[in-house]
């Protein structure tokens, strides 16, 4: 089994969901923030969801309106996610969102 600390960057270029992130098959992933900011000059509403590919249903994750020029951490605490599931956001304005994503993954080796 190895750790491995990593991150991911995104930007929000339209207002669609968007896949920021997709779990490797095979790891496991503790998300420890989204950190997310709005660049823009005005205030702006951020959805965040979780596709649960084990149960293929789509969840909420989180609702925040980001004022001009503000960042926040998305989730409030270790999100945890299994080989597959999707982290996705949406944001109301596009060219007004973007963020980093840190997170753990652990993965699983095939013993032989």
């Amino acid at each position: 089994m190895a750790h491995t600390y990593k991150n991911i960057g995104f930007n929000l270029t339209n207002t669609s969901k968007t896949d920021i992130f997709t779990v490797n098959t095979g790891s496991t992933v503790l998300i420890q923030t989204i950190q997310t900011t709005n660049y823009a000059a005005g205030n702006i509403d951020t959805i965040g969801y979780v596709y649960d590919s084990s149960a293929s249903t789509e969840y909420e994750l989180a609702h925040h309106t980001l004022n001009s020029k503000d960042s926040i951490n998305f989730i409030d605490g270790t999100l945890v996610l299994e080989s597959g599931d999707i982290l996705r956001l949406e944001s109301a304005t596009a060219n007004a969102l973007s963020g980093i994503v840190s997170y753990l993954e652990i993965t699983w080796l095939k013993q032989f």
